[in-house]
């Protein structure tokens, strides 16, 4: 599995070579980028995961740039901005506006357009009132959730790794024990 999960990982050819991410040729081919430790990985998905879920477009290359300055893994890093994709964004983007609206304590807007025209929120208010109404409670979800899953995916990756690392060690313990 790992080394399926390897092969879908940008090669440092194909970072390089995308017209996106050419600003930051000079410094991709520093090898702290391309190291696979716990804090290196941790950090890149965590970084990866912050910027796809907060930001609806270029993801990949504020991640990149992320991941130069506080030198994580470049990889994991433009890997993880795919939480969002055309499958996930609507639901992401739902709940991050329900979570706001819950935490600013504004009213929510209706779905259906039948209940838009019975609602007496905005009942006088244009279609672009109505659409910077969403802005608030959404920035505020998104934020929320950008900032906890980014925590959230920095701590269970390395608590894995950390687990793993262990595992790993006991077996090689015991298998001197064994011989001995």
């Amino acid at each position: 599995m790992l080394e399926r999960l390897r092969r879908l990982i940008p090669t440092p050819q194909q970072l390089h070579d995308n017209r996106w991410l050419r600003w930051l040729g000079p410094w991709l081919h520093q090898p702290v980028l391309w190291r696979w430790s716990r804090r290196g990985v941790a950090l890149g998905v965590a970084l990866g995961v912050f910027f796809g879920l907060l930001i609806p477009i270029a993801q990949i290359p504020l991640s990149a740039a992320a991941a130069v300055v506080l030198r994580a893994n470049l990889p994991a890093a433009a890997a993880s901005t795919l939480i969002t994709n055309p499958a996930t964004f609507g639901p992401i983007y739902y709940g991050a506006y329900k979570l706001g609206a819950w935490i600013t304590g504004e009213k929510t807007l209706p779905t259906a357009p039948e209940a838009m025209e019975e609602t007496t929120f905005h009942e006088d208010a244009s279609l672009i009132e109505r659409i910077k109404a969403l802005g608030q409670p959404l920035l505020v979800g998104l934020a929320l959730i950008a900032t906890l899953m980014g925590v959230l995916s920095y701590v269970v990756i390395s608590l894995i790794w950390r687990w793993r690392v262990m595992r790993r060690r006991r077996a090689r313990q015991r298998a001197v024990e064994r011989r001995l």
